[in-house]
This record gives C-alpha cells, structure tokens and sequence, in this order.
C-alpha cells in the first residue's frame, strides 16, 4: 500500500521558461526518502516552460487554466488538488538549498500554533533578499524592502521593521517570529491553510502573502522566518514579459490590502491619500518601465 503523501508542493507558473525544471529539481532532490505529491496551476503560459512537468510525471500533475487567474486563485486550485498535511508553496522562480524542506518542517513541528515557516530567500548572487517583514502601512512605501531609503539608510529603526534582517536572528535561535514571510517560498500547515480558506482571490498578484499571514495572526496562529533553510529566487521570471501589468497589479493590490487591514472604514481619508499615493507610484514606475 502507497504511504500516504507527507508533503504537497504547489507551484503556480506563468512564462517561467528553464526556471519551473530548476525549482521541480530542487523540490524532487529535497523530498528523496519523503512520500510526496505535487501539483503545477499553469495560468496559460505562451512559453514552453510546462514541458518541464513531463520530466516529474510520478509526483507532479499539471493544471492548465484557459487563462491567467492569477497566484492566489492559483495556489487556492492547488489546495483543493492535493491532500498532503505540510504545503510547500513555491514560485517557479526559486530553488531550495539543500537541508530546506527538513529545517522548515522541524519549526512547525515545535510550534504547534505556527501555521507558516518561510526560508531565507536569496538573490542568485548570495545577498539577502529581505523576505521576512513587517506588516505594511503607510510608510511602507518609503521603508520597503526596494525602496531608495532602505538602500541608502538600512540602519534606521523603521526600516528595520519592515524588512527583518539578520542581525535580527542573530540569538542563534533556529527561528524567530515575525510578521509575515514572503510568499516566493513557505511550508504551511494544510489545517491552517483551510481555516483560512486559502488565499483571498481579490488579490490577483502580490501583497496576498502578507495579507494571509495577517489574517492567520488575528485567528492566534503565528508566523517564522526560519535562516537555517535557504531557498534562492530569481525576481520576476514570470513577470518580465508583462511588466506594465504586474506594476499595476502590485500598486491595486497594495491599495486592497491597504483598506483591508490598515483603513477598514470605508469613508476613512487614509484610504483617499493612500490611493493618491499609490497611483502616483504606480504611474511613475510605468514612465520608467517604459523608458527602459
């Protein structure tokens, strides 16, 4: 009799090319000895990046949406497809490090009330990538992970908040609680994961991550950045062949999980001037995208 799967990873793929093989690779070669299950939501990709499925074909099944749906719907697709009680969730554009899967679930199992565990996330270049925050609020914009402010002056209390970085775990501890961990690359516990029901599919790309793990948080669950698991992620392999579209999609989402979470009253001015400031962001960034 086949053992139950322990694990279910899900990727949602749009355009990834090589990158959706790398990241299968590097999840096949992390599950050696594990009885797992997997599943590809590919929201019509015009590449050939699906074909990489066929070289997983005993774990890994394909979904193929006649349309792009976007990752929350994405990854909710793969929930409802598979059973196992610890989800990987992975962008097709990262790979894990070997000894990630292990130190992630090990965190899980030692804090019954975690319902996320997210790796340190790299650049390709060995740099931190800053994947464990803070929540948003309106000085996100200045503070963030990307922003100028965080490059040039990384050492100021707020920018320290919302972006964790390492002199931050430096207790030795194998992990410690934050606010949310980027959703690129986490292991979630299925029970958690249900009770949310999923991710909310408002949000068509970006930003559900941080509102998920919000949402977890206010049901008494919490949330680990785990720095002895190492996954490295490619930024924006799906994205550079939409580029206009993801900065739109960012800035709406941005603004829903805004409202949300940070200005619920539905008359509140903080939503009008965080609405005028994200459109300017946003048209900003598209003069620039368009400039390159």
């Amino acid at each position: 009799m086949t053992a139950a799967p322990q694990f279910a990873a899900i990727l949602v793929n749009y355009n990834a090319g090589q990158e959706l093989e790398r990241a299968l690779r590097s999840i096949a070669d992390e599950m050696i000895g594990h009885s797992w299950q997997g599943v590809v939501i590919d929201n019509a990709s015009s590449d050939d990046s699906v074909a990489a499925v066929s070289h997983f074909v005993a774990n890994i099944r394909l979904v193929r949406n006649q349309s792009n749906v976007g990752f929350a719907r994405g990854v909710n697709q793969g929930l409802a497809a598979t059973t196992a009680p610890y989800v990987l969730i992975m962008n097709p554009d990262c790979r894990l490090m070997a000894g990630a899967i292990a130190a992630l679930r090990a965190v899980l199992d030692a804090h019954p009330q975690c319902a996320v565990a997210g790796p340190r996330v790299l650049n390709p270049d060995g740099s931190v990538q800053g994947s464990a925050r803070g929540d948003p609020d309106m000085l996100t914009g200045l503070f963030g992970r990307t922003t100028l402010l965080r490059r040039v002056a990384p050492f100021l209390s707020m920018g320290r908040r919302h972006v964790v970085v390492e002199d931050a775990i430096r207790s030795g501890q194998p992990s410690v609680e934050v606010d949310w961990v980027s959703g690129a690359c986490i292991l979630a516990r299925r029970d958690a994961l249900a009770e949310m029901r999923g991710f909310d599919e408002r949000f068509f790309l970006y930003w559900e991550d941080a509102d998920l793990c919000r949402r977890l948080r206010a049901k008494g669950y919490h949330v680990r950045y785990v720095p002895g698991a190492s996954a490295i992620h490619r930024v924006g392999q799906s994205s550079r062949t939409v580029r206009a579209s993801a900065i739109r999609a960012f800035h709406r989402s941005a603004y829903l999980y805004y409202a949300t979470h940070v200005a619920p009253a539905p008359m509140s001015p903080k939503r009008a001037l965080a609405r005028a400031i994200l459109g300017t962001r946003c048209w900003m960034q598209l003069i620039t995208a368009t400039r390159r």
